[in-house]
């Protein structure tokens, strides 16, 4: 047996991502860029913090995140006051819009990477419209469905759309154009069940303010309840999309060519596709619908670093985080003391960006 024959797939793989031109920078490069994505990061969840009339200082803050390591003994100047509003109320928001956001673009950079679509959405696959279905059945519903709580009929109601969504999809067709058929199920699926949503909406009118405020989005927390909901979904979607980070290069060049050197297109795809949108999905159920984020993002790191998904996928969800975080600081901010539905501010920032980046990539 050859050498080759004992390294398969993966070996493979990695000779054909290094052959690959995707505008992968030198591996010191990808270090520094991923760690001025990490202080970006830093910075905009030390402004998160600090931000609101709590009066919180740098120094006592630091000092408090300093002190709660085991053994440290470092003292900060925060009131007990000050601490409980840092711990019990800024920090869960702050880590909350962390996760959402840096799910959303990786899950956005995966499915631009499958699809082989730079436009690709999150939400492609009948995640939103399956949740925002969900969440409107428990806010209605009044019994059984919002005993079950909205994050855990949200998530169900995302799960549902996907698998509709796949279903009709391997009821069409297979082959070269699967991924596109799979594109096509998903706006279908999606149609039907906003239509579904529309109609329950209208028939329980009284409700239609708590369903909106869903709907476009928010990072409220009771506690850290809420971060403990979504992290593991997080962790795990997380660690199998990286993992495949270089079998989505070798996937860039076609479906036919990968499975030359031994990559198995559709079950790839499908892994992805599942973790995304299992991560999606959990985010999107204690979040509501936040929109642009795994566009924008994975769009914009990718005109910058070029499309090596070794590059892309880490440097999206730094990014992808830093961005929410830093939407969360602008909803709570420009119309204080109330607060703008953070989908709201997604839009209005995401939108003129994404069209700027799109009329570059038109012109390079």
């Amino acid at each position: 047996m050859t050498s080759d024959a004992v390294g398969g797939a993966p070996a493979r793989a990695r000779a054909l991502a290094g052959a690959v031109s995707l505008g992968v920078p030198r591996p010191g490069r990808r270090v520094l860029v991923v760690a001025a994505s990490a202080g970006v990061l830093a910075a905009t969840l030390l402004l998160g913090v600090l931000v609101g009339p709590a009066g919180l200082t740098p120094g006592g803050v630091l000092a408090a995140l300093a002190g709660a390591v085991p053994g440290t003994g470092v003292r900060t100047s925060l009131t007990e006051q000050q601490q409980a509003i840092l711990w019990q109320i800024r920090l869960p928001r702050v880590v909350l819009g962390a996760l959402v956001g840096a799910m959303l673009a990786l899950a956005g950079a995966a499915y631009q990477g499958v699809f082989r679509n730079p436009l690709a959405d999150p939400y492609l696959l009948g995640v939103s419209s399956g949740a925002g279905l969900g969440a409107t059945l428990a806010i209605v519903s009044g019994g059984a469905l919002a005993g079950l709580g909205l994050p855990v009929v949200a998530f169900a109601g995302g799960l549902v759309g996907v698998a509709a969504t796949y279903a009709l999809g391997a009821s069409v067709g297979r082959g070269a154009r699967s991924s596109v058929v799979i594109v096509l199920a998903g706006v279908a699926v999606a149609a039907f069940l906003n239509a579904i949503q529309t109609f329950v909406q209208q028939r329980y009118d009284e409700t239609l303010r708590s369903v909106y405020s869903w709907l476009l989005g928010r990072l409220s927390t009771q506690g850290w309840s809420e971060v403990l909901t979504v992290l593991p979904y997080v962790v795990v979607a997380g660690v199998v999309v990286l993992l495949h980070r270089r079998v989505l290069d070798v996937m860039a060049v076609g479906d036919t060519e990968a499975r030359s050197l031994g990559v198995d297109a559709t079950r790839t795809r499908l892994v992805l596709v599942f973790a995304a949108t299992l991560g999606t999905a959990a985010v999107v159920s204690v979040s509501g619908l936040i929109g642009f984020v795994g566009i924008v993002v994975p769009h914009a790191v990718r005109l910058v670093l070029g499309g090596s998904h070794r590059v892309l996928l880490p440097v999206s969800m730094l990014l992808g985080a830093a961005f929410l975080v830093g939407a969360d600081v602008l909803a709570r901010t420009v119309l204080s003391p109330a607060e703008l539905p953070i989908g709201v501010v997604t839009a209005l920032v995401g939108a003129p960006f994404f069209v700027v980046v799109l009329r570059r990539a038109r012109l390079s």
